[in-house]
């Protein structure tokens, strides 16, 4: 349920409110009891951590292993004739094999 930031203005009054998303805004200041207290525009209130959400989601899972082996596919061919024995000694991580 988010937490929703009301002010009177009339008298001022500033109150956090947890709602839920279906409830009616509230209208009544418990302050004082005028029917001017409204919702403010407040910033998000979440938090990111981590060197970012790209870097950490998609990596290895089944995600990765199920697309891998369907872009391999397009080249498989050209991938195999250059693919090198473990024994070279750059061990096939070059182009030259």
């Amino acid at each position: 349920m988010p937490i929703y930031a009301y002010r009177c203005s009339a008298c001022g009054h500033a109150k956090d409110v947890l709602q839920k998303l279906s409830d009616a805004p509230l209208t009544a200041c418990p302050a004082c009891g005028a029917e001017s207290f409204s919702k403010q525009v407040t910033a998000a209130g979440f938090q990111l951590k981590g060197s970012g959400w790209y870097a950490t989601d998609f990596k290895g899972g089944a995600a990765a292993g199920a697309a891998a082996p369907a872009a391999a596919g397009a080249d498989a061919p050209k991938a195999e004739a250059s693919a090198a024995p473990a024994s070279t000694p750059c061990g096939g991580s070059c182009a030259c094999h």
